[in-house]
């Protein structure tokens, strides 16, 4: 393992710091943090810890000891000095003379000692930092030094490996427990570089952070020079098929099948995040290796994210067996819920019951030839899912190549994962779902306008967001500035094969779509008796073909999930109250709103609703100042009477229309409806 330390951009990083009345110490302690929070192989998401001990003044100017302590479930490789809140230590110390110490009262002394109180809460191992007495101190779950630990005798191995360079600390979950049985293995020895946490990590330490920093990383190094004599045998999966199945093709029908019906047409769905590289489709391919990961999760840490073992799918099919694929799929689901209940039951009595079960959905599905999918409430606790679920993979296969992969037991497991502690830093509880959560959006002629407000309005509403527009820059940058699981494709609606792919593109991402709002359109105007039939057919070609192209690939992915769908159209007031020269726009418009209604006579018993939004003179890059200009002309009015020209007499905006929108997808039981968004046109009410 590379060294990544650069004295200078230490140098740099801390005069910055201490010019903006930042400590010293722990501007070092927040770049070591972050060049080992930036290597998957060391911490992944939110796991590892890091510390260092300083003193400040407090509110009278007497110096006080603190120690700056990672915050519960923050992210390493981004870590600000705000992410290492400060505790006073001396009273931390002081539990070290205690012989026991609860869960709950651990956590009233850390929240007492917080010297902020708006700070995040001290990660659970703050005690196990307080307990050593080295200013800094990191701790990572090295895949490397796991692999050695995660033996049924990793003791003996990693003593082999690291001699007397490390202690080594039997496994038990972090705690008051764990702290005292760290500074324990310490004080033994106290010439130690670091501390080896039997399948859970590497502990390092040192007067400075450059330091702790390079203990760690020639130890991680030591670890994969041992790993490197080692050799695999991989034991193929039988039964693959050459020519299966795309990944898009099988997505929307896990992701159906994984959805739980609540009733009355709602169902609570999840998101999938596809693996499929060199690594997962090895990982696949190989029943050794998936029959090692089996039996657990490469440190217990990870265990709140993917659940203790994965779900085994049947091999990718070819497509004419697509169907008895479904059903052994969902008979695997089947049999994964029942094992994760009887795993509940068993270890729920064995630690004197009071637990309340979990969902018992797989967080991980891993497919024989094609790869892997993460699974999760969002994408991004899907996508967390699966890096976890390649990291057991690497973990477990580095381990079978030197000997038995012997991660914690199931016992061990159960006690982390139903550890109240861990699942707080899911924050679940203390934040209810939004009303679109879990839920899949895709909006077209998404890069400005319209389009644009909706994908926004969906996104504050917890819907994963793909943006659709003919310019993929345009939907880039929309799907940007909502956050970095948002999707922009750039697509051209009026070809159906590129629609096609769009919509495989997101299935690919996502696992699947519940709402579409067609929205891309373009007006073309003319007097109907004399305009050219070019201009009418590329009319109806973006106007309404389009849509129906749109619809059509809506309609097959909801049709595979099964858990019916949204399918939201922009018509348009011209579509029941046609303007003045305005007829190539207006009679495709009038034509599309007769294609919702058909879509939601044809598709109701699919639980698939269908209904538009009509709007009138939004500000867009279809209604350009140009084109204000020349229907104002046309009305014989003011530019600001022309947009304001409504019973209400007030601009209707593009954010209107989204909230029009929003509505449609968040009433379960509206289907075959036309909403008017207008500030008022009584020629453009329906009834």
């Amino acid at each position: 393992m590379k060294s990544l330390w650069s004295p200078a951009e230490a140098e740099r990083l801390v005069a910055q710091s201490t010019a903006q009345g930042i400590d010293a110490e722990l501007a070092g302690s927040v770049y070591a943090t972050r060049l080992l929070g930036g290597d998957p192989t060391l911490v992944l998401h939110g796991g590892g810890n890091s510390s260092v001990k300083t003193t400040r003044p407090d509110l009278l100017g007497e110096p006080v000891a603190v120690l700056h302590i990672k915050g519960s479930g923050r992210d390493m490789a981004v870590i600000d000095p705000e992410g290492l809140p400060p505790v006073r230590l001396d009273p931390l110390r002081a539990l070290r003379r205690l012989e026991r110490l609860s869960d709950p009262e651990m956590v009233d002394v850390l929240g007492l000692n917080r010297l902020k109180s708006d700070s995040p809460a001290p990660s659970v191992e703050t005690l196990m930092h307080a307990f050593l007495p080295q200013r800094h101190v990191l701790h990572t779950h090295a895949t490397a030094v796991l692999a050695l630990s995660n033996q049924p005798d990793g003791a003996a191995i990693c003593r082999e490996v690291f001699g007397a360079r490390v202690g080594i600390v039997p496994y038990m979950m972090s705690g008051f427990a764990l702290a005292r049985a760290v500074a324990e293995t310490y004080e033994a020895d106290p010439t130690v570089e670091g501390l080896v946490l039997l399948k859970h990590g590497l502990v390092t330490f040192g007067d400075d952070a450059a330091t702790a920093y390079q203990r760690m990383i020639e130890l991680v190094t030591l670890a994969e020079q041992r790993l490197a004599q080692g050799r695999r045998s991989v034991v193929p999966v039988a039964g693959l098929v050459a020519d299966s199945v795309p990944a898009e093709v099988l997505a929307p029908r896990l992701r159906g099948l994984l959805a739980r019906d609540k009733g009355d047409g709602a169902f609570e769905r999840w998101l999938l995040d596809l693996r499929d590289d060199e690594a997962a489709r090895a990982l696949s391919a190989d029943a050794g290796l998936i029959l090692a990961i089996g039996r657990g999760v490469a440190t217990p840490d990870h265990v709140i994210r993917t659940k203790s073992w994965p779900l085994v799918l049947p091999p990718a099919p070819a497509s004419a067996d697509l169907d008895a694929w479904t059903e052994a799929a969902r008979a695997a689901i089947k049999e994964f819920e029942t094992c994760y209940h009887d795993y509940f039951v068993v270890n729920n009595e064995a630690k004197g019951g009071g637990r309340i079960e979990l969902d018992p959905v797989a967080r991980v599905a891993i497919v024989p030839g094609l790869g892997l999918f993460g699974i999760g409430a969002t994408a991004a606790a899907a996508a967390i899912a699966a890096d976890m679920a390649l990291a057991t993979a690497a973990c477990a296969a580095a381990a079978e190549s030197i000997g038995t992969y012997a991660p914690a037991t199931e016992a061990d497991l159960f006690d982390l994962e139903y550890w109240s502690l861990e699942q707080a830093k899911l924050g679940g509880r203390k934040h209810p779902e939004r009303p679109l959560a879990r839920q899949v959006m895709v909006v077209t002629g998404g890069g400005s306008g319209i389009g644009a407000a909706t994908a926004r309005a969906f996104a504050r509403q917890g819907a994963e967001v793909a943006i659709l527009d003919l310019s993929a820059e345009a939907a880039e940058a929309v799907a940007a500035s909502i956050g970095p699981r948002a999707l922009g494709l750039g697509c051209d609606v009026t070809n159906p094969d590129a629609v096609a792919a769009a919509f495989d593109a997101v299935a690919r991402r996502f696992g699947g779509v519940d709402i579409v709002v067609s929205n891309a359109g373009a007006a073309w105007q003319g007097t109907i008796g004399s305009v050219d039939d070019a201009t009418l057919r590329r009319s109806f070609e973006l106007n309404f073909f389009a849509h129906q192209a749109v619809a059509q690939n809506a309609v097959r992915l909801f049709k595979a999930q099964g858990t019916g769908g949204s399918l939201l159209f922009n018509a348009s007031k011209q579509s029941v109250n046609p303007g003045k020269n305005f007829g190539p726009y207006g009679l495709p418009k009038a034509a599309t709103l007769f294609l919702m209604k058909q879509y939601a006579l044809d598709h109701g018993r699919d639980g698939i609703r269908s209904a538009a939004v009509n709007a009138d003179r939004i500000r867009s890059g279809l209604l350009t100042g140009d084109m204000i200009a020349s229907r104002s002309a046309a009305r014989g009015l003011s530019e600001k009477d022309y947009m304001a020209g409504n019973l209400l007499g007030r601009e209707v905006g593009a954010e209107d229309v989204a909230d029009a929108f929003v509505w449609l997808a968040r009433s379960n039981k509206v289907t075959a409806c036309t909403i008017t968004v207008d500030g008022g046109n009584i020629e453009a009410s329906l009834r």
